[in-house]
């Protein structure tokens, strides 16, 4: 960014320690000879990325090392820098500055018309996260219990697409076709912002998984989101089903079949189902964070929990509503059927949004941290040359 003054070369020596030597140079491993060599024209700036969340201009102040003069001409071109965006109260207390530092760089994303970076997706997913864990425990069973309420929208609209379909397909034509709305209930709580397990459950992990969060409050924040999503789900079984029957939209016989079309499995099948529907959601949520607009996110929720119906997968929530509601209104399923099938399928969507997305993607994560602090020190190393 242009200056008004000159720098002088020992602009930064009022740094505590070494961070003056580390900002120079973790903004400039990708720069040439020159740059690194000491022009202090902060031409990092230029390089400098957007990370979108909503910490306050105070904190990005206390958070950087940039001048309140460079932050002031910053946001009156609207670009914000990540390394002032990102607060250190964000990153595990364990690693040093010159870690923070660095996942602040692997973080940045400056160009808007591209896909956001991959450390910028994970950045901003464990920032999110840890705002969940401090919402309060009433703010959270609501607006789990809200998304329980809003996900039996698509079980609601299918059975009664499935009851008219049926009486002029073949029933497995029905049900597939019948499935293809299974994204409606999905789109409404992830543009609404309700927590839903499924979409949650790698989400939360990540700040455990980085050292952010203890494992206790993780479970915690997982059985307030399930209790929520649960009865929420049931509450809209017992009413809106029974609404249903009652309007004619559907039939006893309908919901026996839908149930027989989840239930009519293995307990291990079910259980390899749910984890791979747990990996779709976790992929889900990660594309979500991954869009830029509403739009996009309509059209990544859609493909993803379509495909979810589309295959017959079995899902924690969606299920719950679809087997209570045959335990309510229809003949064939008992409370025993009931609770097993919740509990295997709950377990298997969690194993798959924590391993297949959380974990690998953290991964894949610090290994991209490891390769840019190789860099820097490179560029330290050359700095300390031509010091010397």
């Amino acid at each position: 960014m242009p200056q008004d003054t000159e720098q002088p070369s020992n602009s930064q020596s009022n740094l505590p320690n070494d961070n003056a030597l580390h900002t120079s140079t973790t903004s400039h491993v990708n720069s040439d000879d020159d740059a690194l060599n000491g022009s202090h024209k902060n031409n990092s700036m230029e390089h400098s990325h957007t990370l979108q969340h909503s910490h306050a201009v105070e904190d990005i102040h206390a958070g950087s090392h940039i001048d309140s003069s460079d932050v002031d001409s910053h946001h009156s071109d609207n670009h914000i820098k990540a390394t002032e965006e990102l607060d250190n109260d964000d990153l595990p207390e364990e690693i040093s500055e010159e870690d923070k530092e660095t996942i602040k760089k692997v973080a940045s994303d400056d160009n808007l018309s591209q896909a956001k970076s991959y450390a910028s997706i994970l950045v901003e997913q464990v920032i999110h996260a840890k705002e969940t864990f401090q919402r309060s425990l009433g703010s959270l069973f609501t607006s789990a219990f809200t998304a329980g309420l809003e996900i039996g929208i698509s079980f609601f609209v299918i059975l009664s697409a499935f009851a008219l379909l049926n009486d002029v397909l073949p029933s497995r034509y029905a049900m597939v076709l019948s499935s293809l709305l299974y994204p409606i209930g999905f789109i409404i709580v992830v543009i609404g912002q309700s927590l839903l397990f499924t979409e949650q459950t790698s989400l939360l992990s990540l700040p455990v998984l980085n050292k952010i969060e203890p494992l206790h409050k993780l479970l915690r924040l997982w059985g307030i989101v399930i209790a929520g999503n649960i009865v929420g789900g049931c509450i809209f079984a017992a009413l809106m089903i029974g609404l249903g029957l009652h309007m004619h939209l559907f039939t006893d016989h309908a919901i026996d079949a839908y149930a027989e079309h989840i239930l009519g499995f293995e307990w291990w099948v079910i259980f390899g189902s749910a984890v791979l529907a747990g990996w779709m959601m976790g992929v889900a949520a990660w594309l979500v964070t991954s869009a830029r607009d509403t739009l996009s996110r309509i059209v990544l929720v859609t493909l993803i929990t379509g495909s979810i119906g589309f295959l017959g997968l079995h899902h924690s929530i969606v299920g719950n509503i679809e087997v209570f509601s045959a335990l309510l209104y229809g003949n064939t399923v008992s409370l025993w059927h009931y609770l097993v099938f919740l509990v295997v399928v709950l377990v298997g969507n969690t194993v798959g949004g924590v391993v297949f997305v959380a974990v690998l993607k953290n991964r894949t994560f610090l290994f991209e941290i490891e390769k840019v602090k190789e860099q820097t020190a490179e560029a330290r190393a050359k700095i300390d040359r031509r010091r010397f």
